[in-house]
């Protein structure tokens, strides 16, 4: 579908986003390590690439270790394990309530669109921690609805949440561009009706967003200002 089509000033309504790699800087220290430890076995074939196998790898288990802690906060254990997801965040190099910046354009992005179109959050981040972060970077006041892991039973790639970000925007899942950096969130998108959007800022390479389904890339999710069809829209 064309670009302006899918943005169609009488079609959309709402504007979604992830957290970490689309809003928030996002460094993955693990999948830097892994592709380190994996690299001597290049040795065995030039065609095996340790930095494609340590993506593909953590990729595949962020989704089943989400949930497992997401079900340890349901099930009213969280107080046994406090702390556990920012642990294995911080070990991961990924952003902190204590360290964190806004990716490039946010800001700017953020200004421009707050007056025309409702605005979400849509994360699988702990409540306490998004806000946090939202506060931290001084983006709270464009977001009405945060939907966390703690506000939904199933975790993106389920379409759930970004149903959920709909509903409580009182809004139609169609009329929602849900943006983000992962294979997860391009496919909650589709699976709920929403437009997909993925960004190349944080974790997400082109070619697996692309085969996700995104109905258009772009490297910051504040290019999309720079397509021609938000000109007559925006300005």
């Amino acid at each position: 579908m064309h670009e302006q089509t899918l943005f169609a000033p009488d079609r959309i309504k709402a504007f979604l986003f992830d957290l970490d790699g689309t809003l928030i800087e996002s460094n993955d220290r693990w999948t830097a390590k892994l592709a380190a430890g994996l690299g001597p076995l290049a040795r065995l074939s030039k065609l095996f690439d340790p930095d494609s196998l340590a993506h593909a790898i953590v990729m595949n288990v962020e989704i089943p270790s989400n949930y497992v802690i997401s079900a340890l906060e349901h099930l009213g254990l969280e107080s046994r394990f406090f702390g556990l997801a920012d642990r294995i965040r911080r070990a991961r190099g990924l952003a902190t309530r204590e360290l964190s910046d806004t990716v490039s354009g946010t800001h700017h992005l953020l200004e421009t669109l707050h007056s025309s179109y409702k605005l979400a959050v849509v994360t699988t981040r702990a409540r306490p921690e998004a806000y946090a972060f939202l506060a931290g970077g001084d983006l709270e006041r464009y977001f009405p609805v945060v939907i966390t892991r703690q506000d939904v039973l199933r975790l993106k790639p389920h379409p759930e949440p970004v149903l959920t970000a709909a509903g409580m925007l009182g809004v139609a899942p169609e009329a929602c561009v849900m943006i983000g950096d992962t294979v997860a969130d391009i496919r909650s998108a589709r699976r709920a009706g929403a437009i997909a959007v993925g960004v190349l800022s944080g974790f997400g390479r082109r070619q697996e967003l692309e085969r996700a389904g995104a109905d258009i890339i772009v490297d910051y999710a504040e290019d999309l200002l720079r397509l021609p069809e938000w000109d007559s829209q925006l300005d």
